[in-house]
């Protein structure tokens, strides 16, 4: 739906009760002020005033938006985003919308992840005529409680990749889970058992970056909450469990330029055109900056480790997936890069606009990249990267952090408010777990 009217009839029609007026904080957590639609016309016209004028909310409640001083802010919805969540009541249904966030003067908030990815993406319409593409994997656990600890959650199933019944438990959950997204307008691609006991993949269609951004965050909903149906809980940490595999969120990602698709070139080497190189190059070049927001928390360094097939390495390759940056084997329409370092407790509003920042820079400045390495890199020594170049990502939060903190060109796509809120919310997070005592320093140490 793309206009008031067309809005205001589904909710007629569909005796709709309340709109959800959804935005995301800077950490990508999804927040709503609920809108009660009265009964009649008169609920009609107030509904209408919302859609077409706004809604104020209270930003001084929200984590790096804004002080008390300053807090009354506006929701703007995007009525393109229109559902009706199909996990409430179909009578009396409750449907959502999601917003950019305005100051009261009318003008977008700096601080709205939203607004910061669409702010990059008009900037590169408007210097390149570009548009930009992405198609995330996120990957998710299912748990249960351990009947051993009530504190405790253990994985859910005892399966492994593309594992079947009975050692797949799951896969009711799973197409429940599908068809509740396919009511959202998701086109689903696959599902299947991840690595991992209890861990899954649901895969979408890529689409324009900032739709994509969108799903995600519709997507990590409808998955929690169909989880708690069946009496689980599903949860996007990257690294849950000592010993198994974590859960990323593979970014397959294209630059198109004047309408046509721009990384392939039938008769580059690999196929793969200057432009794309250049995009390469820079993801490269800005890795160690990148992960602070595409891995953004202390747990995110559990699972970028070597093993466990962690993208850890900054390198690219054709089908190597042991290099940080895989280029799947399309081409044509289809020639892609896909930068495997992300996880989904990333915002991925804020992800997706370092990661395009980051390739422009490649792109702006025609930089170079290597040559691919195509051995496995998992089974190399330390002397042999270093004798290729190839480094590491950081291996905690805070020196991706110090990373993110002196690189410009991140600096300036995530604005001036986002930059600074984000390290200060994260650099708290790190001195939190710094100063910790952990379970494991009293089992190791206590008996001092």
């Amino acid at each position: 739906m793309s206009t008031v009217e067309q809005v205001l009839e589904y909710v007629k029609s569909n005796n709709v009760k309340f709109m959800r007026f959804q935005f995301v904080d800077i950490l990508g957590v999804p927040k709503n002020v609920a809108f009660p639609i009265k009964a009649g016309e008169k609920g009609i016209e107030e509904l209408r005033d919302v859609l077409e004028n706004g809604l104020y909310f209270d930003g001084s409640s929200i984590e790096g938006f804004v002080g008390i001083n300053e807090s009354d802010m506006m929701l703007k919805p995007d009525l393109s985003t229109f559902s009706v969540l199909p996990w409430r009541p179909s009578e009396k249904s409750v449907a959502r919308v999601i917003c950019d966030v305005y100051t009261t003067k009318g003008k977008p908030f700096e601080g709205d992840p939203r607004g910061c990815l669409k702010r990059v993406m008009e900037e590169f319409k408007k210097e390149f005529n570009g548009e930009y593409f992405v198609g995330p994997e996120p990957e998710f656990f299912l748990l249960k409680k351990d009947p051993h600890n009530p504190h405790k959650y253990i994985p859910a199933d005892d399966g492994g990749y593309f594992d079947l019944e009975p050692m797949d438990e799951a896969p009711d959950i799973r197409r429940d889970i599908v068809f509740a997204l396919e009511n959202l307008g998701f086109h689903v691609e696959a599902s299947h058992h991840e690595v991992a006991p209890g861990q899954h993949e649901v895969d979408f269609k890529f689409d324009d970056a900032l739709k994509t951004a969108d799903s995600v965050i519709t997507f990590k909903t409808t998955i929690k909450t169909i989880a708690e149906q069946h009496g689980l809980k599903a949860t996007f940490m990257p690294k849950p469990f000592f010993g198994m595999n974590g859960s990323g969120m593979h970014c397959h990602q294209s630059i198109w330029l004047n309408g046509e698709p721009s990384f392939y070139d039938e008769n580059a080497p690999y196929q793969l055109s200057e432009t794309c190189m250049n995009y390469v190059a820079g993801i490269l070049k800005h890795a160690k900056a990148i992960v602070a927001i595409t891995n953004p928390t202390v747990n995110s360094y559990k699972r970028l480790v070597p093993g466990y097939e962690a993208p850890v390495n900054i390198a690219w390759a054709n089908s190597n997936r042991s290099a940080i940056i895989r280029v799947p084997a399309a081409r044509g329409k289809g020639t892609r890069i896909e930068f495997r370092a992300p996880d989904p407790s990333c915002n991925p509003y804020l992800a997706f606009t370092v990661m395009l920042a980051a390739g422009l820079d490649g792109v702006k400045n025609k930089l170079d990249a290597p040559e691919p390495v195509e051995r496995n890199i998992f089974a190399m020594s330390e002397a042999e990267k270093k004798e290729l170049g190839i480094e590491s990502v950081p291996a905690n939060l805070k020196a991706a952090l110090d990373e993110l903190e002196n690189n410009d060109v991140l600096k300036n796509a995530l604005g001036k408010h986002i930059f600074e809120s984000f390290l200060e919310i994260k650099n708290a997070e790190w001195d939190s777990f710094r100063t910790s005592v952990t379970d494991w320093e009293t089992t190791a140490y206590l008996k001092i």
